[in-house]
């Protein structure tokens, strides 16, 4: 792409984003979005429901997102604009209520999912100080003034701009990596040892004598969110380098290196910790993976810093989260789809300073409501919405790509296997079904329905301020939405 293409102004007396993500950054940006607080928060419930094959349910929820990563490729390299799925459903479909449900509902995830991580960062890191301090609190309010806190931290983060942002990403990203890395060592050392069960792996079990089939689905439904990410890149498109040629490899390696890290992880958390503690560790907003590293490795200190690092690795999937939120309002509202006030931009910063309010707002009231009205697990809830809400776009986006490609004129620089979003789209409806949920992760179906209705109530709004002002959307105007 051309210098005067990537550095034209597309939306008016507003500056363009600035493009600063190489092929580098966009790996370490999928890699550090997937595997953060994902693995944390699920893998123990996962083994809770099917006993040793815990790596199972992460390798087909592992083919699931990658059914649907093709999609997304074929359309961000078609149409690369910030707003992902939003702009990929109103370019096949038309309707402005449902562009604006899908893009509502995109950003809730996000929200969801950095909520997520704000709980699991405030637990961890309330244990790890605990460990050296034992005056410090490690209740539900702590807790919650902590994940407060941390988000509007991730705010001002955001705002400093998305160079920093992603460089702030790099560094979470690696620690991340070591702190999982250090998970896997100790699991197969002990394996090694002879102190941990390699045969483990092996054994279906499941609580409630579902059958391998039944488990596994409900196990690949919690196992999806830590999955989820891959489509927060496709927000960053007008920040990314040449994003028609580095999209397609980046993606795909990352989902790949995803995967096999999460697989080495069930293993280790198997093999170590006795089949009926998996799903009850000591701390279940902290998670499983500091029990693994306390039974593992019980005469070396790593599991005094162990919370800290958690702390980093979630941070991070918080931090991408919360830029792919506020970057898909900005680009929904730059096209009229929500009120222009929500596009500024910082002139000196070139960050999307409206968008970034608004979002921490939103999370700051999601953490709050949830952590004072859920009768089960905040983590499992918020993390089970957040796999319920993209489910439901990854359906839609699936479907919106083969309806596409009748649109003439539009050649793309990827393109998917007609197959593979047809599977795509039957396997994500199938995991948005309630038979893919054990009866207390039905709460789920109410928060994500809750804050859809708060989406059609913003929705009425953006009609009748877009009508009082004269705007109009320009998802239309295709030849402005090429970029």
């Amino acid at each position: 792409m051309s210098a005067t293409v990537d550095e034209r102004d597309v939306n008016g007396p507003e500056p363009d984003l600035k493009r600063v993500m190489g092929p580098g950054l966009l790996l370490l940006f999928i890699v550090g979005d997937i595997l953060g607080a994902g693995v944390y928060a699920v893998t123990g419930r996962i083994a809770g429901q099917v006993g040793g094959v815990a790596w199972l349910p992460f390798l087909v929820a592992f083919i699931v997102a990658t059914l649907t990563a093709f999609s997304y490729l074929e359309l961000v390299c078609k149409y690369p604009r910030a707003a992902g799925a939003a702009l990929y459903t109103h370019k096949a479909f038309g309707v402005h209520f449902i562009t604006f449900l899908v893009a509502f509902t995109v950003v809730c995830s996000g929200i969801t999912s950095a909520s997520t991580s704000s709980g699991l960062l405030a637990s961890n890191l309330l244990v790890g100080l605990n460990e050296g301090i034992d005056a410090v609190p490690t209740g539900e309010g702590a807790t919650l003034v902590v994940a407060l806190a941390f988000m509007v931290l991730l705010a001002l983060i955001n705002l400093r701009g998305v160079g920093e942002s992603v460089k702030f990403n790099v560094l979470l990203t690696l620690v991340e990596m070591a702190a999982l890395a250090i998970v896997i060592v100790i699991g197969f050392v002990a394996i090694g040892g002879g102190d941990a069960d390699l045969d483990r792996i092996t054994v279906f079990e499941n609580p409630e004598e579902k059958g391998l089939f039944a488990a596994v689905t409900i196990a690949t439904a919690i196992a999806f969110f830590s999955m989820v990410g891959f489509e927060d890149s496709v927000n960053m498109v007008e920040e990314t380098k040449e994003p028609e040629r580095i999209f397609p490899r980046m993606m795909f390696t990352g989902l790949g290196i995803a995967v096999i890290i999460y697989m080495l992880v069930a293993v280790s958390v198997v093999a170590v910790i006795p089949a009926g503690d998996i799903a009850t560790p000591k701390n279940p907003e902290a998670g499983i993976l500091l029990d693994v590293v306390r039974a593992g490795a019980p005469d070396i200190p790593i599991d005094k810093v162990f919370p800290f690092m958690t702390v980093f690795a979630v941070a991070n999937t918080a931090l991408i989260n919360m830029l792919m939120a506020s970057r898909l309002i900005y680009g929904m509202a730059n096209q009229g789809v929500l009120p222009s006030a929500l596009g500024k931009v910082l002139p000196s910063r070139r960050s999307p300073w409206a968008a970034i309010v608004f979002t921490t707002v939103l999370a700051l009231g999601l953490i709050v409501v949830v952590r004072l009205q859920a009768e089960n697990s905040v983590v499992a809830a918020l993390s089970g919405t957040t796999a319920l809400l993209l489910l439901a776009v990854f359906s839609v986006v699936n479907v919106a790509v083969l309806v596409l490609r009748r649109e003439p004129g539009r050649p793309g620089g990827f393109k998917a296997p007609t197959v593979v979003p047809v599977l795509g789209a039957i396997a994500c409806l199938y995991l948005l079904g309630p038979w893919a949920r054990l009866e207390a992760d039905m709460i789920q179906y109410k928060i994500a329905a809750g804050m859809l209705a708060l989406g059609v109530a913003l929705w009425v709004v953006t009609y009748f301020v877009n009508r009082a002002t004269g705007t109009t959307s320009t998802f239309d105007d295709v030849d402005h939405l090429a970029g």
